[in-house]
């Protein structure tokens, strides 16, 4: 029975919910799929990096973790430089990439990514930059060393976006989609219905920890342009960057056009599109009024939903309620068991 050796790069809150996760299911993930691991090395942004060939005791890991102790007491060897040589040296059949997202260049994620490939290991990411800015190099490079680069929880969590299509619906041709994918500007305009400002929207969504000090990412749409162009570049076969998609955030939205849309029976929301227009795509994020026979009038707080239009089916819709670092960490684990056994 293979013995599966796991490499984290990037411990965050997803990070650490994977690893419960897989504690959780350790025992099904060997009774269904004939899958045991170890986790042979632990690489943090602020709390160091520790390499154990023999594996590293989870449960210890993430009490450090979580108390903002360094993992380096559980290294067994020389601790490594950097992240390369965290790659280089802790001995993964499977990588998890979960560093932070550069949405203008994917790196240094994609550098990432390529360097584990070459040393033999399957790739799984939740981060979008590599799949936007190198997504047709990655892919390509995998197949050369018989690997899988899999990144289902980049747009949507855990719903199965990407591999629906590649597994589920073979043939068909995606002429289009819109949807909610920012969990955020969802919640921020939710609160706003009830007549907070945009200002006091934000402070709830970051004492909730749904996001950053810095909120721009989420407000200005770059979050929402970047998952539309992964969508496009790999469902469509068309690359495209967030910068080429027509991009507009919610912050000129006030209580007041909130409530009038109300009134007018139209609800706010941040809706992401793409359009196949022969080889080229029309790509947007922008606010929107949509009525109550919109799909999109009823996704409240943190859901998203997706809909589907293909040459071969009617619209087709996914919708995903109120998701964290838990569903994000399910998707996760389903590309690890798929790469694992589609070997």
């Amino acid at each position: 029975m293979p013995h599966h050796r796991l490499a984290f790069l990037g411990f965050g809150n997803v990070g650490r919910a994977l690893v419960r996760l897989l504690i959780q299911k350790q025992s099904e993930l060997l009774t269904r799929y004939d899958i045991k691991f170890i986790v042979s090395g632990i690489a943090t942004g602020k709390h160091g990096r520790a390499i154990d060939p023999d594996g590293i005791d989870l449960e210890t890991a993430l009490q450090l973790a979580e108390s903002g102790e360094n993992l380096e007491q559980l290294c067994v060897d020389t601790i490594p430089l950097d992240n390369f040589d965290f790659i280089q040296r802790c001995q993964a059949d499977v990588l998890f990439e979960n560093t932070p997202v550069d949405h203008t260049s994917g790196q240094p994620a994609t550098q990432h990514i390529r360097r584990a490939l070459e040393k033999g290991m399957h790739v799984v990411t939740a981060n979008k930059g590599p799949i936007v800015h190198a997504y047709r190099e990655l892919t390509e490079l995998a197949h050369i060393y018989n690997r899988r680069f899999l990144f289902e929880a980049t747009v949507m969590d855990g719903a199965p976006i990407f591999s629906l299509f590649r597994d589920a619906l073979p043939g068909a041709q995606l002429n289009s989609f819109r949807g909610v994918f920012n969990s955020t500007t969802n919640l921020i305009l939710t609160q706003m219905e009830s007549g907070e400002s945009l200002d006091a929207a934000i402070r709830y969504a970051q004492s909730i920890g749904i996001t950053e000090t810095d909120p721009s990412g989420d407000v200005d749409g770059w979050d929402a342009a970047i998952k539309v162009a992964a969508l496009v570049t790999v469902l469509m076969g068309i690359p495209l960057t967030p910068q080429q998609v027509e991009r507009q955030g919610i912050r000129s939205l006030t209580p007041d056009n909130i409530l009038a849309a109300r009134a007018d029976g139209k609800r706010w929301k941040l809706v992401c599109s793409a359009r196949r227009e022969g080889n080229n795509v029309q790509a947007r994020v922008t606010p929107e009024g949509v009525s109550a026979s919109s799909p999109l009038y009823n996704i409240e707080g943190t859901t998203s939903i997706i809909e589907f239009e293909t040459d071969v089916l009617g619209l087709l819709s996914l919708r995903e309620s109120d998701p964290g670092p838990e569903t994000t960490a399910y998707g996760l684990m389903a590309d690890f068991i798929n790469a694992v056994n589609q070997n």
